[in-house]
């Protein structure tokens, strides 16, 4: 038996003789069926390709992102966050090979997996078992985890700490459960927001956004950016980490809330006239 992934999201299934019907993740308005059609591969079929690789890049003081090249599935980078011998893998990518298990080992492992929404879920029980570490999935959105695992843990409430300094926090919007994860003492103390696109960063990086579906360019509505945008006032970060590797250097939580408002106004009808 073999544990499909999906090509079009890069979701993971739990081992069978034949690949799924369909893919509930893509199956879904947020998401999106391949006009070509749903396939199918493995992660075994991708190491034997010869064609991905992951790229490890360093970014900063205690932050590493890992990509998959070329891009396969949605594309998100994840993250290696480190903070005082607890490292935590945000948001997972499907491909993982030997070489990736290496490096990652030599920047001390893995002792968590967090992720934001069930587009990165992707092949997390495999790092999970590959590293013995703990993933953190918000009870909200346990209907959407395609291949369970006695390593997930489902937290509930608005917030949950896993090590001094590193917390996450449910905005809900894109997902009910949807979470960021707060690094306090990220970027010299200044504070650290990795959002998966819970949050995301537009293509203006001084501006981030919100939306219900990216690829279907569904918007939330306004009482929920607002709701979003207070949950984060409180939260001391000047900078942001997006799901795609794009980054609001400094401001960021300003950035947050004149985004909330322009966002609003736009809903609202009061930010231009056409």
């Amino acid at each position: 038996m073999q544990a499909f992934i999906c090509n079009t999201c890069g979701t993971q299934y739990p081992p069978t003789t034949e690949p799924p019907a369909r893919c509930a993740i893509c199956d879904e308005e947020r998401q999106y069926v391949h006009p070509d059609g749903q396939t199918w591969t493995t992660l075994e079929m991708m190491r034997k390709s010869g064609r991905y690789h992951n790229e490890i890049i360093h970014d900063e003081e205690g932050l590493y992102s890992i990509t998959t090249n070329p891009r396969f599935a949605i594309g998100q980078t994840t993250y290696l966050v480190q903070n005082q011998g607890f490292n935590v893998l945000w948001d997972c990518i499907a491909y993982l090979d030997e070489k990736t298990v290496a490096e990652v080992k030599k920047l001390g492992g893995v002792q968590a997996i967090a992720l934001s929404h069930p587009h990165y879920y992707s092949t997390m029980v495999e790092w999970a078992e590959t590293f013995d570490a703990p993933i953190y999935i918000h009870t909200d959105d346990k209907e959407w985890v395609m291949r369970p695992s006695d390593y997930i843990q489902f937290w509930t409430g608005e917030s949950l700490q896993l090590s001094e300094g590193m917390t996450l926090h449910r905005l809900g919007g894109h997902f009910k459960g949807g979470a960021v994860l707060h690094w306090e003492t990220g970027n010299a103390g200044k504070g650290i927001l990795l959002t998966g696109d819970i949050i995301t960063v537009v293509a203006d990086r001084q501006w981030v956004s919100f939306m219900y579906s990216f690829p279907n360019l569904i918007p939330l509505p306004a009482r929920k950016v607002a709701e979003i945008a207070e949950k984060v006032a409180g939260l001391k970060f000047d900078r942001i980490y997006n799901a795609f590797h794009r980054v609001v250097l400094r401001n960021a939580n300003q950035s947050v809330q004149k985004s909330a408002e322009r966002y609003i106004a736009a809903l609202e009808g009061r930010l231009f006239s056409t």
